[in-house]
């Protein structure tokens, strides 16, 4: 209810374009959508199904948006540092344009977000993606992974990363081997989050992991 009388009163506007209405309008989302990565969403190989075999790792197919940049970088931003709650729905629009039909027994499973990054923004950003997608595409979505510890990525060396995510995920509990489990993340750097999520799963008894993010950003030198 407060959310709807803030748009009335301070409208949004579109950050692609800047047309007032939506956070992002149909043309921006399509101009996104229409440059969807096809690609390995880690060495940006060649790949029919988002990951290559030289990449080795936990899940099986992956679909990404595309590059952090542009209107793209302005939406996570917006979303994350700026308090733009509504943003959830218009990533989770982006996922369900670039994911296939997926099978029935699909279920949701948002990567978790640091305990210190929830206090800050006043929302987990990756669980709101999860559960608007989950919800346009009528699929479960179950908090199967807890992250441990305060541990962030941000300004760490790919070696650090690696290190860190081995040690910062656990499931809750027990996963189905008949269900497929859909991981939802923000964004993609080296991979060691999803790896180490995946893997997770699979060491929890998942046979079917997939990924999908809505951004690939390269790792600051």
């Amino acid at each position: 209810m407060i959310n709807k009388l803030l748009q009335i009163v301070a409208p949004h506007y579109c950050y692609g374009c800047g047309k007032v209405g939506a956070v992002l309008c149909p043309n921006c989302k399509y101009d996104i959508v229409d440059e969807s990565i096809t690609v390995c969403i880690v060495c940006q190989m060649p790949s029919s199904v988002g990951i290559c075999s030289d990449c080795h790792t936990s899940y099986t197919r992956a679909w990404c948006v595309g590059n952090r940049e542009g209107v793209l970088r302005n939406i996570l931003n917006a979303y994350k540092f700026e308090r733009v709650v509504d943003m959830a729905m218009a990533a989770a629009s982006l996922l369900d344009e670039v994911l296939p039909s997926l099978p029935p027994d699909t279920t949701i499973v948002p990567v978790p977000t640091v305990a210190s990054h929830i206090r800050q923004r006043g929302y987990d950003h990756t669980l709101l993606i999860a559960r608007a997608l989950g919800k346009k595409r009528e699929i479960p979505v179950e908090l199967l992974l807890s992250h441990i510890g305060s541990s962030v990525q941000r300004g760490k060396s790919k070696k650090e990363r690696f290190q860190q995510a081995e040690q910062a995920y656990e499931c809750r509990s027990s996963a189905s081997p008949d269900a497929t489990y859909l991981l939802i993340d923000d964004v993609v750097t080296t991979n060691a989050t999803l790896r180490s999520c995946a893997a997770e799963l699979r060491r929890a008894g998942a046979q079917s992991v997939w990924v999908a993010v809505l951004a690939r950003q390269a790792l600051d030198k």
